[in-house]
This record gives structure tokens, C-alpha cells and sequence, in this order.
């Protein structure tokens, strides 16, 4: 190999040269570059890298808030927050978790159901997180818990708040009840609050609990907490309290509402109380009802197979849920239609031989042999079925449709409840669009006396009674005030009905309950300051066949429970001062005479503010009514047994 000359060793010291100059300087502006760039990162984004890494050490959570409380018109708690003590256990400090339940168990009664929840989230959560073990544990049980919580890693006795029904059946139907959030009740909502996706936290579910969740609920607070790489809280820094949920005053009267749902005792019925004037609602009873405090947690299997396999039907709301047929209830509508109509007057009569033959077609009355001749206020007094057959024929159910719509029914009424019914107010239109079918002189017939095609709940029949004791366009009104401040109270106005034609009704009804020969008159209220007026109806849920009418109508004390006719009764009282009206339906109680008294004596509690006088009663039943008070009295929280005449 040729040693290399001079020239080309300058040329080739010259290249390394060069390349050296080139690599270094290239180094040389990385390294400025570098340098720019941690300066840029450390100094002028400093305050924002700086926020990052806060943010992955620092965890906001929410703090539940205390759910509003739900109160009677006179300050008495219907629902509240209690104190609810409850174990749990954070399976990574815990060690042996079997171990720790074990010794858990000999300080708390473990509930299995409870227990294999519990291990069944500690399997999906992260160790750290803490898992309720025991729920509703009583004071002296996480008190136990609390002293021996050396010996058991990982468990921790804790305070919390949940709902409490006091009076618990008594306003079931009304207030509905909470419960924990399921996967459901988020898919019915489009923007879920994230305070609704905290493990175990209750909203409402039915009733006003359910419709007025937004107001009840409140607004979270959150706390700060410090958590390290894993999202183990480490300690919290700061917190911030929510609001606590609307307070929420009812119409209701609390000892009225106790004593209706007492009165109605075992029956499959509802009864409404409303204020004639301010159409509050001071009661909303339906029966039987059933123990709210059940759902809170989670209702078992059996609890609920309970509540669902009676055919009582415990929990539906029939005082606004239940539609049923209004019987003579609604012959006001159909007298008041005529009267309107100009086909009538106050003293025409009509002759009943006890059926009308109609369209080939025989419609009997009530009352076989017939009632003769009967004018207006005779017809209602004695329920005369033919009399009104007759008014319908000439007035056409149209007139009737609108009579019944002026006075509430086929109405919707805008209630916090659930499932509040609309009925059904048919016409001639309603029959065409609906089931596809020509309306025939026979759907009058049975319309006029409450039948056929009409519907009604016990709440519509309640505001009916109350528009035909005053004459105006009553609403009824289940919120009485939102956190202290009352809910607007507008004057209703005036139904469009001659005030005489009303009059004329209104003397029926009177005479229904105060006329020898009225149907309601053996159940009549006696003090005169206190006298009502009212309409007894029955409504069939059974076809009579002509063979069976041949032989003698099956009595429904005879029937099956189920075939039995409805019961139901409508008054408002005092008559010369109308202060409430009254709506009571039994269902298969085989006639209005188990509606009557129940309607009765629940208009009784309500004038008296309390149990009446035996005084206020007939005679003949003072002596069975005082035996009733008595029991009656055992049955309704916070009722200070009175004696008043007894005479």
C-alpha cells in the first residue's frame, strides 16, 4: 500500500475538517433548539403543566345532597332524611376479606341477599374502593362495630341519609316512593346528572316522589380529594356543600287523609276530599294500600309477589288511576244538559213503568215495578233510570258531551301523581274516530245514567261535585307551597250554566240525602249547620241476561267478588255553604250502599276537624258508629281521642 502524498493528506484532513464543522454545528443547533424548547416548557408553560399534573393528582367528587321533605298543609312530615348507619368494607386494607365478614358477623346480623351483592361488586370495583357490607344496621349494631374496629381491617362504620315514610301507607298512592337508580331510570333520561351515577343513590320512582324529582333532589356539592397514581384517595383537601332539595307543602290534611284510608279499611276502593272553593285536595285515599318504605332499599321477591298477586290491586292508585263507569253519578250531567237544551222544565214529568223500550230494544230502571210519574228533582231524589233514558233521547249525547266536559269529565288534570287518568267523555265523533262505528240511540240511553262507553276516576268525580256545589270551573291543587312560598291560586271562573238550571240540580241532590224517599236518606248527616247533598250510583261490571231478569236478578251478595257492581257515592257539604266535596267508589261492593256511608263519615272528619259528635248521626246507628269512632281513632297517627256529645 502506496503511502499517501502530502496534497492528499491536506485534501483529506481538509474533508474531516469540513464534516466535523458540519456535524458540530448541526449538534450545536439541537442543542440551542433543546434548550429553547425546555425554556419555553418550564417557564412560560409552567403555569399550565403545572395545572396538569394537579389535575392528575387532585379528584373532584360529588357530595350528595340532602333530598327535600315533603309536608301536610299543616306542617306534619310526610316524608323525611334519616340517618341511616351502614358497614363497609375496602377489600385491599381488609387482607383476608373472609376472615374480616367472618368476625363481622358475630357484631352484625349479615343479610345473605345483602352479602352476595357485596361480593359480587368487590369482584368488578377496584380493591381500594369501599363496598357497603351491611345496610340500615341499627345503632347499637355499628356501635359494636365502631368499638371493635381494630380487629377488623378495612371496615369502616359509616352515616348516611335515606327516606322514611312515617305514616307509610297511609299516602302510598300519593307520595309514591324512592329508590336506587337503576340502568332504566337513566335511559329515560337524555342529559343524566352525574349525581345520579353515585353507587346507591335514591330518586323518586312513582307518585309525587317521581314527578317532582328535579324539585326534591337538590344540588350536589363536591369535595377535593388528593389520590395517587392508581386513584387511591390519599386525603381530601377542601369541600364544598350542595343545596339541600325543595321542601314541598301539600294540600293535604294528614289526620283526614289517615282517617279515609282507616275508613276504607279492606276494601278495593278510593275516596277524594276537595276543597269546594280552592279545589285543594285534603284527600287522596286509595285502598289497600301498602308499606312505601319497602321500595326504598329494594323490595324482596316476596314482598313484592305479595303486593302483585292480590286482587285488591294494592299498588294502583285508583283515586286518580282508576276509571270506572259513574252510574247515576252522572245523571246531574244528563238533567243539567236537558235543562240547558230547553227540552225539559222543572215540573214536566215522565212516567216509569219500570223499562223503556228503545230501538226494539227493552232498558230497564232499578227499580222493577217502576217509579211512575217523576219530575226533575224526584227523579234524582229516588234515582229514577227511565226519567233520565227519556231527557237523553230528547237532548243527544253531544249536548251531554259538552256538559260533561265543563264539568271535568274526559279531563287530564295537571297533578303531580302518576298515571293520572283522562277517562273517557264519549260523542259521536269520539265513536266514529276511534272504534270505527256509527253512535246509536242506545249509547244515549246508557249514557245518560252513567253506563256504556263513560269513564271517570274518583278524582274527576270529586272536581265534578265541587263545580256543581259553586257553579265555577274549580281546578284541583295538590301543592300547597315550594320551600315556603305559595303556589299561585287563580279564581277560577264561572261555568257557563244557568245559575237557576244548577239550582234545580242542586235540589235534587239535597233531596237525595234529606228526603224520606232518597236513596242516600238513611245515611243522612242529622246537625242541619252540616247538612249535604249528594248522588248514590251503582254501576254495573256484568250483563243481565233476559232469562236471568225472567227469574229473578242474581243478587251480588250471591255473585263472585269480582262480578259484584261497583258502589259509589258523590256529595258536597254544607249545602246552604259548600266548604268540600266528597267522592267515594268501592269497587264490587254490590251497590252504592258501601259507598254512602263510607262518603258520609269521611265528610263528617272533614267539617268537624275530628271525630263528630254522635249527634251528626241518625239515631238508629249511634250506637255502631260510636263502636266504629272508637276503632277508627286507633288507626290514625296522632289523633287525640275525643269525646264530645255522645248524646
Amino acid at each position: 500500500m502506496r503511502n499517501k502524498t502530502p496534497t492528499e493528506v491536506t485534501e483529506i484532513h481538509t474533508r474531516l475538517s469540513r464534516r466535523a464543522l458540519l456535524l458540530g454545528g448541526t449538534m450545536l443547533a439541537f442543542m440551542t433548539g433543546l434548550g429553547f424548547r425546555m425554556r419555553h416548557l418550564q417557564l412560560d408553560q409552567a403555569d399550565q403543566y403545572r395545572l396538569l399534573a394537579e389535575e392528575n393528582r387532585i379528584n373532584i367528587r360529588l357530595i350528595p345532597p340532602a333530598r327535600g321533605e315533603i309536608f301536610d298543609r299543616n306542617g306534619i312530615v310526610l316524608a323525611r332524611n334519616e340517618p341511616s348507619y351502614r358497614v363497609t368494607l375496602v377489600p385491599e386494607d381488609a387482607g383476608n376479606v373472609d376472615a374480616v365478614i367472618d368476625k363481622l358477623a358475630t357484631l352484625v346480623e349479615l343479610d345473605p341477599n345483602e352479602l352476595d351483592r357485596a361480593v359480587t361488586e368487590m369482584r368488578r370495583s377496584p380493591p381500594f374502593l369501599p363496598v357497603t357490607i351491611a345496610d340500615r344496621v341499627s345503632w347499637d349494631e355499628l356501635s359494636r362495630v365502631a368499638v371493635n374496629t381494630p380487629a377488623l381491617p378495612g371496615i369502616t362504620p359509616e352515616v348516611g341519609l335515606s327516606r322514611y315514610y312515617p305514616l307509610r301507607g297511609d299516602l302510598a298512592h300519593v307520595l309514591g316512593y324512592v329508590g336506587p337508580v337503576s340502568d332504566y331510570d337513566l335511559s329515560k333520561i337524555d342529559d343524566p346528572d352525574q349525581l345520579l351515577r353515585i353507587p346507591r343513590f335514591q330518586i323518586g320512582k312513582v307518585g309525587l316522589e317521581g314527578r317532582m324529582e328535579d324539585d326534591l333532589r337538590g344540588v350536589a356539592g363536591t369535595k377535593r380529594v388528593e389520590v395517587n397514581a392508581v386513584g387511591r384517595i390519599m386525603r381530601e383537601l377542601d369541600r364544598r356543600e350542595g343545596e339541600q332539595g325543595d321542601d314541598i307543602q301539600l294540600t293535604i290534611d294528614q289526620q283526614l287523609q289517615s282517617y279515609a284510608q282507616a275508613r276504607l279499611g279492606d276494601e278495593s276502593a278510593a275516596a277524594v276530599v276537595m276543597d269546594c272553593e280552592t279545589g285543594d285536595l285534603l284527600a287522596v285515599a286509595s285502598a289497600p294500600t301498602f308499606d312505601p318504605n319497602l321500595f326504598v332499599e329494594g323490595i324482596s321477591v316476596a314482598d313484592y309477589g305479595d303486593l302483585t298477586n292480590n286482587d285488591h290491586r294494592p299498588l294502583a292508585a285508583k283515586s286518580v288511576q282508576g276509571t270506572y263507569p259513574p252510574g247515576s253519578t252522572f245523571k246531574m250531567i244528563t238533567a243539567l244538559a236537558a235543562l240547558e237544551a230547553g227540552v225539559v222544565g222543572y215540573d214536566d214529568t215522565v212516567y216509569c213503568p219500570g223499562h223503556m223500550e228503545i230501538s226494539n230494544r227493552r232498558f230497564h230502571c232499578w227499580k222493577r215495578g217502576g217509579h211512575g210519574q217523576m219530575n226533575l228533582v224526584q227523579a234524582l231524589r229516588e234515582s229514577c233510570d227511565v226519567y233520565f233514558y227519556d231527557l237523553a233521547l230528547q237532548v243527544g249525547i253531544d249536548k251531554m258531551s259538552t256538559i260533561a266536559a265543563q264539568f271535568g269529565i274526559g279531563e287530564k288534570f295537571d297533578l303531580p301523581l302518576s298515571g293520572v287518568a283522562r277517562g273517557l267523555n264519549p260523542s259521536r265523533d269520539w265513536k266514529s274516530s276511534v272504534r270505527g262505528e256509527d253512535w246509536v240511540v242506545g249509547d244515549t240511553a246508557n249514557a245518560s245514567i252513567g253506563q256504556g262507553f263513560v269513564l271517570a276516576s274518583p278524582l274527576q268525580l270529586a272536581v265534578m261535585t265541587a263545580r256543581l256545589a259553586t257553579g265555577k270551573a274549580v281546578p284541583p291543587r295538590l301543592v300547597k307551597s315550594i320551600n315556603g312560598v305559595d303556589q299561585p291560586l287563580p279564581e277560577p271562573p264561572r261555568l257557563d250554566i244557568s245559575p237557576t238550571h244548577l239550582a234545580e240540580v242542586q235540589r235534587g241532590m239535597y233531596a237525595v240525602s234529606n228526603h224520606r224517599r232518597g236513596t242516600a236518606y238513611s245515611k243522612r248527616i242529622i246537625e242541619d249547620q252540616y247538612r249535604m247533598a249528594g248522588k248514590t250510583g251503582t254501576s254495573q261490571v256484568r250483563n243481565i241476561t233476559a232469562a236471568e231478569r225472567a227469574r229473578g236478578v242474581t243478587r251480588n251478595e250471591d255473585l263472585p267478588w269480582n262480578r259484584r257492581d261497583h258502589g259509589l257515592f258523590v256529595n258536597y257539604a254544607p249545602f246552604e255553604n259548600p266548604k268540600i266535596a266528597v267522592a267515594v267508589v268501592v269497587e264490587h261492593g254490590s251497590g252504592s250502599k258501601a259507598a254512602t256511608p263510607i262518603g258520609r263519615d269521611i265528610t263528617l272528619q272533614a267539617l268537624y276537624g275530628g271525630t263528630p259528635p254522635l249527634s251528626a248521626y241518625p239515631t238508629k246507628d249511634r250506637n255502631r258508629i260510636e263502636k266504629q269512632q272508637e276503632e277508627l281513632e286507633k288507626l290514625v297517627p296522632g289523633r287525640e281521642i275525643t269525646r264530645r256529645n255522645r248524646a
